[in-house]
């Protein structure tokens, strides 16, 4: 499940979560009554905390590790099997067709050997169209589901930042130097913290661990282990 387009959705993905959430905060929010009165949960919830602390997430991570995103991504791969299996299937037949030709294909006279070869690239064509399409498809769906845990994650990750004295939050799903941080440590790292406020939020459990080919997408934590700093490593 795995897929490098979540690499590239993640940066605009989260600003998009987050700030959509503070505007409507902002539009919600009750104007006070007086000028000496301002609305104290109103002004916390939307200019952020007086925190100094800069923390780490990986926004991948938490909303793949919900209860909902496995719940949601794994029933998403389910329901693609299907169209994975034809698509192997196509595949196999074009693969086959591709190694009679290249094994009897001197053998053929001139007509069968051009009706072999055109067979081969209708089908070629007709494969990578059905190929496009379905990674579109599967692509659309992830989407979704990213966006829409994301949109309600974002306020969760928020409160949290402000309860817990973080002035700044920023994302290291990407490695440096995709992303421009070029080091991190353990210690200011909120993700399973989210995670888990997240899940208690939600009221989803937790599904049945998945096999070993339905594995939801948890790449490999690429900050260091060592206090002295160094680049982060790229993901496998």
């Amino acid at each position: 499940m795995t897929s490098k387009f979540l690499k590239s959705f993640l940066a605009t993905a989260v600003l998009s979560a987050i700030s959509v959430w503070a505007q409507s905060t902002s539009a919600s929010a009750p104007a006070p009554s007086a000028p000496n009165a301002p609305s104290a949960s109103t002004s916390t919830a939307v200019t952020g905390s007086t925190g100094t602390r800069v923390g780490t997430i990986n926004i991948e991570q938490a909303v793949i590790g919900t209860n909902e995103g496995q719940r949601d991504f794994q029933a998403l791969q389910k329901k693609l099997e299907p169209k994975q299996n034809e698509l192997k299937s196509q595949n196999d037949e074009l693969e086959s067709l591709q190694k009679q030709l290249q094994t009897q294909g001197d053998k053929l006279n001139e007509d069968a050997r051009a009706t072999l070869v055109k067979q081969i690239e209708t089908k070629k064509k007709s494969f990578d169209r059905s190929v496009q399409d379905a990674q579109e498809d599967a692509q659309n769906q992830q989407k979704e589901i990213f966006q829409r845990i994301l949109q309600k994650m974002a306020p969760v990750i928020i409160k949290h930042a402000q309860e817990t004295g973080y002035a700044m939050i920023v994302d290291t799903s990407n490695p440096w130097p995709q992303s421009p941080i070029l080091w991190y440590g353990d210690g200011g790292d909120i993700t399973k913290a989210v995670v888990d406020l997240y899940n208690a939020q939600s009221g989803v459990a937790a599904p049945p661990a998945p096999g070993a080919v339905n594995k939801p997408i948890t790449p490999k934590s690429s900050a260091p282990k060592s206090t002295a700093p160094k680049p982060t490593a790229p993901s496998q």
